[in-house]
């Protein structure tokens, strides 16, 4: 986005935000700048504005000492041989811009990769030196949020730890004998030598070594898990109008909370949302039906992911996966943040879980209904939701991955979602491949500043062009060298 739209929409918000931070620096660069720096560079990125006055309604700052303020900034980052005021410092670019006749430096931040976080203010530490960016505050990590970023790319082995106080007779029968039996038909080999019933639910991690039943088992063979952990369950709450809170002494359109194995609490959770949602008819060369107006598949694959990748650490056994039906959205929310890959390559059809061992025992157990397994662990899912969406002419899902949670977004056929906007997005896609067509290869930061689009606008439009198979990375994510190009 050129600078005087940024400046433009500051102006009219009165305020920073998420991705933009004014600076006044009169005198040098701000203290406070390392503090938005590690917030960007910990959560979306985002554009620090140098000599710029926020009080002033974002006016220029006269007699800004712009090449002070840029050396210090430099210094201070680590490049040049001096060392970093931030342990993990993230990659930047600085511009020179003029504002209203007068200099003012610009200074993109990006992201860092998953395994690079936390970036924190050395002097601090790590426990008071790192923060996030909410809106247009730099708000300190928190020990959760530490913890989750920290164990991103850790394994985690919290589905296979022992519950305490469980045993054997808590696992229903019935569903313990189909699993044995999914496991004969479809991996024999994981049978092998398992003759004793005790035997066939180590084998399959229902149980462990010692014989004590494990979380991955009690959340797919148990008879009533929730007894053990009252919040792991499925909160869903139909509101009235588009926020939360916004309805007066009703609070609730409908409110449902959906127990059991998580096979269970997939179809009920599906069923509940679905009875909030409206129904449209649609007529085909098959004749007329009705459908809802968010695909089943897409609503199921999306409660599955949040079930199946949501974290089972301790720290979160307090939180249940929400999902939030408004008069323009559904929000499906869990617990713990985005596992072993990042928010630009959700859609590039590898499999990565933290679970491991519940999808394994999820492939193998069929839903309630008889409907197949819930969930395939091939990668697939978001992509068979975006083209469920777009197949629908409908918006395609956004996902917003925070430090200690996921969100998905599946947009309603509402005034959000109106054909206006899928035009709109649709040019904005056709304009990064123009640019793509124009220049070998760009990173994100200069396809989003081409096509006058945010940082996380950008990266949206980018990650549908891989789905599609448009576009590819020239980098992993991990990588501070990644750009983008058209395949070949």
């Amino acid at each position: 986005m050129a600078l005087a739209q940024i400046i433009e929409r500051l102006r009219s918000q009165g305020t920073d935000d998420a991705t933009y931070e004014a600076k006044s620096c009169t005198v040098g660069l701000s203290k406070d700048v390392w503090e938005t720096v590690s917030a960007f560079a910990n959560t979306r990125g985002g554009t620090l504005l140098l000599g710029v006055n926020e009080a002033d309604g974002f006016t220029p700052v006269p007699d800004f000492p712009i090449d002070r303020v840029c050396d210090q900034f430099v210094s201070g980052i680590g490049d040049g041989g001096s060392r970093s005021v931030l342990e993990n410092p993230p990659e930047y670019q600085i511009e020179r811009e003029i504002l209203d006749g007068r200099p003012v430096l610009v200074i993109y931040v990006d992201e860092l990769p998953a395994a690079q976080k936390p970036c924190f203010i050395r002097a601090r530490g790590i426990q008071g030196g790192g923060y996030k960016r909410v809106d247009d505050k730099d708000i300190r990590l928190s020990p959760n949020e530490l913890y989750a970023i920290q164990s991103v790319t850790a394994v985690d082995a919290s589905d296979r730890a022992p519950v305490d106080g469980a045993s054997v007779d808590d696992l229903d029968e019935a569903v313990c004998e189909v699993l044995f039996s999914r496991a004969l038909m479809l991996s024999p080999r994981s049978m092998r030598g398992a003759d004793s019933i005790d035997e066939r639910l180590k084998r399959l991690n229902l149980t462990n070594s010692q014989g004590d039943v494990v979380r991955a088992g009690l959340l797919v063979a148990g008879k009533y898990p929730q007894q053990f952990f009252p919040k792991l369950a499925v909160d869903i709450a139909a509101h009235i109008g588009t926020s939360k809170g916004g309805s007066g002494s009703l609070r609730f359109r409908d409110r449902v909370v959906c127990e059991g194995t998580i096979g269970e609490m997939i179809e009920d959770a599906v069923h509940a949302v679905a009875k909030n949602l409206k129904r449209r008819s649609t007529v085909s060369s098959l004749g007329r039906s009705d459908e809802l107006e968010i695909p089943e598949l897409v609503l199921r694959e999306a409660v599955t992911n949040a079930l199946v990748h949501r974290s089972y650490n301790p720290r979160f056994d307090g939180e249940a996966v929400s999902v939030d039906i408004f008069d323009d959205r559904v929000e499906l929310t869990n617990p713990g943040g985005l596992w072993g890959k990042s928010w630009g390559d959700l859609a590039d059809g590898r499999s990565c879980c933290r679970n491991a061992t519940l999808m394994k025992l999820l492939s193998l157990v069929p839903l309630p209904s008889g409907a197949g397994a819930p969930a395939e662990g091939n990668g697939t899912g978001i992509l068979l939701m975006m083209a469920e969406m777009e197949k629908r002419g409908l918006r395609p899902p956004e996902f917003y991955p925070a430090i200690d949670h996921f969100k998905v977004i599946l947009w309603r056929p509402s005034e959000r979602a109106s054909a206006g906007s899928r035009v709109d997005f649709a040019s904005d896609v056709s304009g990064i491949e123009q640019s793509l067509g124009e220049h070998s290869e760009l990173s994100i930061n200069e396809l989003a500043k081409q096509n006058g689009l945010s940082l996380s606008q950008a990266r949206r439009r980018v990650r549908e062009l891989i789905a599609q198979g448009r576009i590819e990375a020239t980098a992993a994510p991990t990588s501070r060298n990644r750009k983008y190009r058209l395949c070949r």
